[in-house]
């Protein structure tokens, strides 16, 4: 009589395979609710915290000058410790994470009470009025989130790990600017090299699920409203080229700038910061405060209220915030408190258009906006394809696809020849120098496992 115990087997066999599968879907679909949800809750306060600021500046137009300084130092002291992995953008840190799976090094960068911390220090950083934006921080939360519910359910793998990390940092960028297909070029173009075959499609899904979900909440609107612009083929062109120039050079500059230096004056102020990290950083804010006296206490924040009435035709600045923007961006990154750049970097870019519509015929202020924001984006990031899709979809501007494709595509160019090494993979190979273990501790968990491509 034969036996019925190898079809046993391979019943319980395709069952579990059945099981793994739909724990791996629902870490993927639940968590990018879950991730969906968080970046509404942290727009929402982070939104609040700058508005709290801007009252107090309102009624007191010196705060500045106590709040900033004494806001950074305290952001400072409190990333010293265990809280340091909740210090920057996030990015860098999620990028590290898939550059290097080792267990022990996203239980450090991606732990819960990290990710809370991130949230919660970026909302300061805000209230502080630090020139920063919750976008960044926001790809750091949702990748924890992601990994953290998925280890929960049970998923061990190193390439379901990976791929939970990879679809929450672009869910994150999905829900923070309502943009689904931003969020998925992000995840092909900055987040990692490659995108493991087999999760392509659940992956996909989950940034579109946390997009989704500020679309259903927050209804059908675009960031910066819908901005009616167009760009002919004729000398109107010749504003492509001024802003991608201006984008590569300046993005190449700021990378220069924020990146740690081996020699000259900007390596004396980084061991100046790594001595005295509390001190200069309320230096920092000081100089912020200088520079919003300046600016007339445009340079705060993330800039969105003067990005947007500059889109709109109605600009509160004159010419000069593009600097005075630039140089807070700078400084408040120097402070190494929490905080991203991507909507710090939209409003520097958005600064050219009042320089550019009295020297270029037929061009208007709302298009050299959006050619400016996507071309300094693309030469901060280095990632031409996302900045061309977040600004059409911050802006609901699909005419300008093919000037602000050309336009981010020669700036990254540009600024890969003054900055070579991109920003943020700059940064995350600084985390993975100082944070994995050396090679005979980290056997466990790299044996089996090499690391992802670099650009």
């Amino acid at each position: 009589m034969p036996s019925t115990r190898p079809a046993l087997d391979v019943k319980r066999l395709r069952e579990r395979r059945r099981l793994r599968a739909l724990r791996q879907r629902a870490a993927f679909w639940l968590g990018a609710l879950l991730v969906g949800f968080a970046a509404l809750a942290f727009a929402w306060l982070a939104d609040h915290a700058f508005e709290r600021f801007e009252w107090l500046i309102e009624r007191y137009p010196y705060a500045p000058w106590i709040v900033t300084p004494l806001g950074f130092a305290l952001l400072a002291w409190l990333t010293q410790g265990y809280l340091k992995e909740a210090k920057g953008s996030g990015i860098p840190q999620v990028i590290a994470c898939l550059e290097l799976p080792s267990n022990r090094l996203r239980q450090r960068l991606l732990a819960l009470p990290i990710a809370v911390a991130k949230m919660l220090l970026t909302v300061l950083a805000l209230l502080c009025g630090a020139s920063v934006g919750r976008e960044g921080p926001t790809v750091h939360i949702g990748a924890a989130l992601m990994y953290n519910f998925g280890r929960r359910l049970g998923l061990q793998g190193r390439h379901a790990l990976s791929g939970l990390i990879l679809a929450g940092g672009a869910a994150g960028i999905a829900a923070a600017f309502n943009t689904p297909l931003a969020g998925v070029v992000f995840a092909l173009e900055e987040l990692s090299t490659r995108m493991e075959q087999g999760f392509n499609g659940v992956i996909l899904m989950a940034v579109l699920i946390g997009g989704m979900v500020t679309l259903g909440l927050m209804g059908h609107y675009s960031y910066f409203g819908e901005i009616s612009a167009e760009l002919p083929l004729s000398d109107a062109w010749l504003a492509v080229l001024a802003c991608g120039l201006f984008g590569g050079v300046s993005g190449g500059l700021y990378c220069r700038l924020v990146l740690p230096a081996k020699r000259g004056p900007l390596a004396v102020l980084g061991a100046w910061r790594a001595k005295r990290p509390v001190v200069f950083a309320a230096a920092c804010g000081l100089i912020l405060a200088l520079l919003g006296l300046i600016s007339g206490q445009h340079v705060f924040g993330t800039g969105y209220a003067e990005t947007r009435a500059l889109l709109e035709g109605q600009p509160q600045t004159d010419g000069l915030f593009l600097l005075w923007k630039f140089l807070a961006n700078v400084v408040s990154y120097l402070a190494g408190i929490p905080g991203g750049l991507f909507s710090p970097s939209l409003a520097v870019g958005a600064g050219i258009g009042p320089w550019l519509i009295d020297w270029i015929p037929g061009i208007t202020l709302q298009t050299a906006g959006l050619l400016g924001m996507a071309a300094y984006l693309a030469g901060v990031t280095r990632t031409p394809l996302t900045a061309t899709v977040i600004t059409i979809e911050l802006a609901h501007s699909q005419d300008m696809a093919l000037p602000i494709l050309a336009a981010s595509l020669l700036a990254s160019s540009i600024s890969a020849r003054i900055s070579p090494v991109p920003l943020y993979r700059a940064f995350a190979q600084a985390l993975l120098d100082q944070l994995a273990p050396a090679p005979k501790q980290h056997q466990e968990t790299t044996a089996t496992a090499a690391p992802a491509d670099k650009n």
